[in-house]
């Protein structure tokens, strides 16, 4: 999915398009030790007004995000749509959109069972219909629906136990100790989607899974709830490909080494930004990023093999790779630099010394809130 069909999806809870229905929402709680405390099924539209809103806001944060960062989308292996097979099993939990009991504790148990999750969680899954409209000549929407598109969404939410001090009783007018613990459900920090909406229409063979912190995904969901094979994270693009630029570039690599890579890998996202495939950046493209950064011939050569050393086989996501600014750190200092400021900033041997120069295009500059004039 990319981030126009996740808008179009995200944008239906709330709505009132009518095109979007709720049909039944399943619920549990679930304790540190992995036992399921509550299971039940609700149908959306006899559940409380206040207590739908906080529902969809829990399930509708299952699509925030930066794709390719929060949002990653999987494909089932092979075997996932065979007997027993977690893409079979959660297609047959969609169909039955909540509705067979015994399925709906055997869903709430795999995840109960498979899922590492460092506190107590609630669990809300919701089974929706979304009736696509038709798209004419022009990519513009008709108002002819062409199919309906059926998923299961699912927010897993922290509990956290909260004991405030003193709080204010109405009734009572008084200022007292609040005697009462309260377990509250927090927004989630990880969710998935199934099946996919791809070129307006479901797509079994992939998921999406959401994760609140991108440096850190539960691995335990993607492969033991949803039997997918784990991507690396986030974090683990950026250092890997930090790696490989140190691996191949050395001791050349410099201030306009660096910011010239990341624009140039800036541009590659923009350009791709409306495209249903996430860019990626593999070791092909890359060695033609760094020739038109200045690198030289010959530290290219090293970076099939320094490449194949850190990633495999496997191409970088575009956007996890790029910096939205340049930061500069020396002992004492930090210099934080906006992407189109990148060539006001050298640096240049002055004096024998080794300096970081700021082009001024205008001489009044800012300290500590008071302006003030570089002389």
């Amino acid at each position: 999915m990319n981030k126009k069909e996740i808008n179009e999806i995200k944008k239906q809870f709330g709505g009132d398009s009518g095109l979007f229905t709720i049909d039944r929402v399943l619920s549990a709680f679930v304790d540190a030790e992995k036992n399921v405390k509550l299971t039940g099924v609700q149908s959306f539209n006899t559940i409380e007004a206040d207590e739908c809103e906080l529902m969809i806001q829990n399930l509708k944060k299952v699509l925030s995000g930066t794709v390719g960062k929060n949002l990653l989308e999987y494909s089932f292996p092979k075997d996932a749509c065979m007997e027993g097979g977690s893409q079979g099993f959660l297609y047959e939990v969609m169909k039955s959109g909540f509705e067979d009991e015994e399925l709906n504790r055997k869903y709430i148990s795999t995840i109960a069972e498979k899922m590492e999750y460092v506190s107590t969680y609630a669990v809300f899954s919701a089974r929706c219909t979304y009736s696509v409209l038709k798209k004419n000549k022009m990519d513009e929407l008709t108002d002819d629906a062409d199919t309906n598109y059926n998923f299961i969404i699912t927010a897993i939410c922290p509990v956290t136990l909260r004991i405030d001090g003193l709080v204010y009783d109405d009734e009572k007018n008084t200022i007292a100790k609040n005697e009462r613990a309260d377990r509250i459900v927090e927004l989630p920090t990880d969710g998935f989607l199934f099946p996919i909406f791809s070129d307006r229409q479901q797509d079994a063979n992939g998921i999406l899974y959401y994760t609140k912190n991108a440096k850190k995904p539960n691995v335990s969901i993607v492969e033991e709830v949803l039997g997918c094979e784990f991507k690396m994270s986030y974090e683990s693009e950026r250092s890997s490909f930090r790696k490989i630029l140190s691996g191949v570039v050395g001791e050349e690599l410099d201030y306009d080494i660096i910011t010239s890579v990341n624009s140039k890998i800036k541009e590659i996202v923009d350009q791709n930004a409306h495209e249903t495939e996430i860019p990626t950046v593999d070791k092909s493209s890359l060695s033609q990023i760094l020739w038109e950064s200045g690198v030289a011939a010959d530290k290219l050569e090293a970076l099939p093999k320094v490449y194949e050393k850190t990633a495999g086989d496997k191409p970088l996501t575009a956007q996890n790779l790029i910096d939205q600014k340049t930061v500069l750190n020396v002992p004492s200092i930090t210099v934080s630099i906006k992407r189109d400021a990148v060539d006001k900033v050298s640096t240049q041997l002055i004096d024998g010394r080794r300096c970081l120069v700021i082009a001024l295009d205008d001489p009044e500059v800012e300290v500590n809130g008071f302006e003030t004039k570089v002389k």
